[in-house]
């Protein structure tokens, strides 16, 4: 099973990574929730399964930076990069009065790396 706790991820368009919107989601067992801003999204929230596979399915709302309050479902299905990262294909569903569906893909931002202090020589 993958463990996506403290995991950080970002939309994917045309291949390049976009660095506008960020999500972290956070796992107990098959339990996963997270949150996620940027883009048009002022705030969202995300909460639901992970399976063996580590495959999700989780409902989500957020509020647009038009004031919008949208809810929805997505079911995302993970690829693991050559580098280990995790590439999620999502497929998402949105409710209520601008109801709509489609396809997209986030992708794990890389860990910073820890950075060694610089010794200098002292005279």
């Amino acid at each position: 099973m993958i463990n996506y706790d403290g995991k950080r991820f970002r939309p994917v368009a045309d291949g390049a990574p976009e660095e506008s919107r960020v999500a972290v989601y956070h796992q107990d067992g098959d339990l996963l929730w997270g949150e996620f801003l940027g883009g048009r999204a002022r705030r969202g929230a995300l909460t639901g399964t992970a399976a063996p596979d580590g495959s999700l399915d989780f409902a989500y709302c957020m509020v647009l930076d038009d004031g919008e309050v949208v809810s929805g479902h997505c079911r995302s299905t993970p690829n693991v990069l050559s580098d280990g990262r995790i590439r999620l294909d999502e497929v998402w569903e949105r409710f209520g009065d601008h109801a709509s569906s489609g396809v997209s893909v986030i992708e794990e931002i890389p860990a910073p790396q820890a950075t060694r202090p610089v010794r200098t020589r002292q005279p």
